[in-house]
């Protein structure tokens, strides 16, 4: 899938061994490097040839009025759309003033690394100019983890051969409000597509406020027009070199240009270091930004620039020693694996209370929204390896409880609805039927919150601010809900709801909808009742906030217990929604891959008639709810719709790999796995330029541990059930689980786990119980790895049957003909043809 001799394997380092113009929206993505807060893709500080200049601050964003063709009561009103702030990455080199442009140059020697021990992104080439002259470029980048606020670009320019005039021009750009001065364009041509960003239609975005240069410093500071947020960029610049040397300054509101001409001699190195301060807010005036800008550099100048690395290896070692993933013998498996986990610290840990992008800081794709991948994918890596960053991401879902209140009232429910997607806590989504209809999402946030607890033991935060967000998401279920009496029996029914499969969309009764709302309102009513046994202060106060009604908790429950989850006895497995397995069935495995994905080939309309999904809809269920169901329905589910899952989302892959692995399609588990871990280092998707999947990334982490290692934690219980490859010798990884850090070794035949640090841990192993501690490790014994079934289903096996209405379960492709068919002829036909009904 990867070109090994641009991309050669290095299980601590992403390594590119050849420049390529081609390709260069998607090695932005793979180079880039971020935070959680503020993110820089891998652009060259040339500042040319670009797919997309980016530089972005986590919730720092735009907003603009929706226009719907046809609106409505309730649709979504305004826009929010990420801004790609000030651009510090350039530092363009001149030598005899002849510039440096790598699509031109004579380049003999490049590399360009990321690399995971650090986070630091290198490079290094070899430039001989038209005259003969060697020059050796090195430089890197580096967005600080512990001081959230900076960046620094460094570059050593060598002469090597003769004396020579060198010119390096460092610049601060706002890209957002203009073409690039190269002609770049941002995505570049192609067809509409609805996971990029929305463009602004306005005359400026950032509106520029006070800007100035002092020396070698330059500060530039914006207001956006619309959401009125407020940022400064601050950079100062420092030169090291033994050549004589000059500096200018040039400033715009939109441009600010550090100019340093050099009498370079021949060996003698030229070092510049540009460090950039960031600051952003909702109601801060630039002036107070910049002046917590000039704080950042002084405090970063004074202590020097290599304290920041220093700092940067500490923090990146203590967060491989608890997330690491090792998988001895396939060093092409951990480069993937090490950068995905890399990937997911960028993205979340200076999150620090905003949330988790869907591209994190490395893209404006998907608008640079929250969506509930972080709950389902992201958060189970922060909560098992990083507690504090889980706790960070939760909150930003209790800091928008008011404006999920507000949008509940909106659509005639109770309690609260949180958004589709959002940056600012209201409701984005345009398209309400794959958006705001997915109802799930308050199940999905729920659902996170209670395993953060099970898994930290944090019961502080559910008192003080988790309880109110399992109240409300319950009592949103219990309005949207209704009940149904047949037979004597009553049951509760969810109606007009999307679930995760975004081509099935609107439906009664989706499985996983209602599975994880039974969820929702079990939690609720466990969390109060338990709260007002054991924390009589909290509870009262949670009585005062929410306004609960001491009969709130019984009704949840039996709303619970009498939650519709359909089943076809027939076929044997539960269909998605009510109506699913009436529709006709798509043949996935005949469909021309020109036609994938196939929301950008097919009108919503037509894949909404058929039996085909976007990504595991009931197979995620099947995990997240893996108690709630039999390894026999288990089975019977995967076979049914693991043939009709596109894998048209980068969410489908990782889930599908973990019920592969449970059922027993152990290599099919590992087909899928690989598929997740090269989604982006192999731009499977076609879409990598946009920003890395980053729930995908999070997905590998879970498929590692919870598919191949086995893990679980249904009802707060540690336990692990095996599914090692055949050809993994082994599998390492960390786990952090109520306070204490464990090493988990699974071999083929045993499983060792070992306490770290902390108290011992009792967890089970296929029924059987075993305690770890500091001072004994838990050693079990392993006869094998689990059931093992060959191949992959199809749907063969269910083209015989016959829905309710008599007729066959064939897979068929929507219609395409250039003439006008004659129907009527046709069903003459068939009603005359005594086997038209086999």
């Amino acid at each position: 899938m990867i070109d090994r001799d641009r991309f050669p394997i290095d299980p601590w380092r992403l390594v590119e061994t050849r420049y390529s113009e081609e390709d260069a929206g998607v090695t932005e993505t793979l180079f880039a490097v971020g935070n959680g807060f503020l993110g820089l893709r891998g652009n060259y500080p040339e500042g040319r040839h670009a797919h997309e200049h980016g530089t972005f601050i986590n919730g720092f964003h735009e907003t603009w009025p929706i226009r719907h063709a046809e609106s409505a009561y309730g649709f979504a009103e305004v826009g929010q759309t990420i801004v790609n702030v000030p651009d510090p990455k350039v530092m363009r080199v001149y030598v005899d003033d002849e510039p440096l442009s790598l699509d031109l140059a004579d380049v003999r020697e490049y590399e360009r690394t990321l690399d995971f021990r650090d986070g630091v992104m290198r490079r290094r080439l070899l430039w001989v100019t038209p005259s003969g002259k060697e020059v050796l470029l090195e430089s890197d980048r580096l967005v600080p983890f512990e001081d959230r606020h900076v960046a620094v670009e460094r570059m050593t320019v060598t002469v090597r051969n003769a004396d020579a005039p060198v010119t390096v021009d460092c610049q601060l750009i706002n890209r957002q409000d203009g073409q690039d001065v190269y002609g770049g364009h941002p995505h570049g041509p192609g067809v509409a597509d609805p996971r990029r960003a929305e463009r602004i239609d306005a005359e400026r975005v950032l509106l520029p406020q006070e800007h100035w240069q002092n020396g070698t410093r330059t500060a530039l500071s914006y207001r956006t027009a619309s959401s009125d947020m407020s940022i400064a960029v601050l950079a100062d610049h420092l030169i090291a070199t033994d050549n004589e040397h000059s500096h200018e300054s040039h400033l715009e509101p939109d441009i600010a240009r550090n100019v340093f001409r050099v009498e370079a001699k021949a060996g003698v190195p030229v070092t510049l270091t540009k460090v950039i301060s960031y600051h952003s807010s909702r109601s801060v005036p630039t002036g107070e930004l910049i002046d917590r800008s000039l704080r950042t550099l002084d405090r970063v100048v004074a202590a020097g620039v290599e304290g920041l690395y220093a700092a940067q290896r500490r923090w990146m070692d203590d967060f491989w020693q608890r997330s690491d993933v090792r998988i001895t013998g396939h060093d092409d498996l951990q480069q993937a694996t090490r950068w995905c986990l890399l990937q997911l610290a960028m993205a979340s840990a200076r999150a620090d209370g905003w949330g988790i992008p869907a591209k994190g800081v490395t893209g404006s794709g998907y608008s640079g929204h929250y969506f509930w991948d972080t709950e389902i994918y992201i958060l189970p890596f922060l909560a098992y390896t990083t507690p504090l960053w889980a706790r960070n991401a939760m909150r930003m879902r209790t800091k928008m409880l008011p404006a999920a209140r507000r949008r509940a009232a909106k659509m005639s429910e109770a309690g609260a609805l949180y958004p589709w997607r959002t940056i600012n806590g209201e409701e984005a989504s345009a398209y309400y039927a794959a958006g705001t209809a997915q109802y799930h999402i308050n199940a999905d946030i729920a659902f996170a919150l209670v395993r953060y607890v099970r898994a930290t033991g944090d019961l502080d935060f559910m008192a003080r601010e988790g309880a109110d967000v399992l109240v409300e998401t319950a009592r949103m279920w219990t309005t949207l809900g209704f009940w149904r009496q047949n037979e004597g029996e009553e049951s509760f029914h969810i109606h007009g709801v999307t679930g995760p499969d975004e081509y099935t969309t609107v439906v009664n009764d989706n499985l996983f909808t209602n599975v994880m709302a039974r969820f929702n309102l079990r939690a609720a009513a466990q969390v109060v009742r338990l709260m007002a046994e054991r924390a009589g202060r909290e509870y009262r106060d949670l009585v005062d906030r929410v306004q609960l009604d001491p009969g709130e908790p019984e009704a949840w429950e039996r709303a619970a217990d009498a939650v519709y989850i359909p089943y076809n006895e027939k076929l044997g497995i539960n269909p998605q929604d009510s109506l699913f397995l009436e529709r006709e069935v798509w043949d996935v495995e005949n469909t021309p891959h020109e036609q994938r994905p196939l929301l950008l080939h097919f009108h919503p309309l037509v894949i909404y008639r058929f039996q085909v999904l976007k990504q595991a809809d009931v197979v995620l269920a099947l995990y997240l709810q893996g108690d709630q169901f039999s390894a026999e329905e288990k089975l019977a589910d995967f076979e049914y719709y693991d043939p009709l899952t596109t894998g048209d989302s980068t969410l489908s892959a990782v889930v599908q790999s973990i019920l592969a692995a449970e059922v027993g399609y152990q290599d099919l588990a590992l087909d899928y796995f690989e598929h997740a871990l090269f989604v982006d280092l192999a731009d499977l998707h076609g879409n990598a330029s946009d920003g890395v999947h980053v729930a995908s990334a999070g997905g590998v982490w879970t498929a590692l541990v919870a598919g191949f290692g086995g893990m679980r934690d249904h009802d707060g219980e540690l336990s692990f059930d095996p599914r090692l490859p055949r050809d993994w010798p082994e599998l390492q990884y960390a786990l952090s689980w109520q306070g204490s850090q464990l090493d988990v070794t699974l071999r083929r035949d045993e499983m060792r786990v070992k306490v770290r640090a902390g108290d011992p841990v009792t967890f089970r192993v296929r029924g059987a119980v075993h305690i770890a501690s500091a001072d004994a490790e838990a050693v079990v014994p392993l006869a094998d790895q689990g059931p093992v079934i060959h191949g992959r289903p199809t749907m063969r096996k269910y083209s015989s049957m016959h829905r309710e209405d008599g007729s066959h379960l064939e897979p068929t492709l929507p219609p395409v003909t250039s003439a006008i068919p004659i129907v009527a002829d046709d069903l003459m036909e068939r009603a005359t043809d005594p086997h038209s009904l086999d």
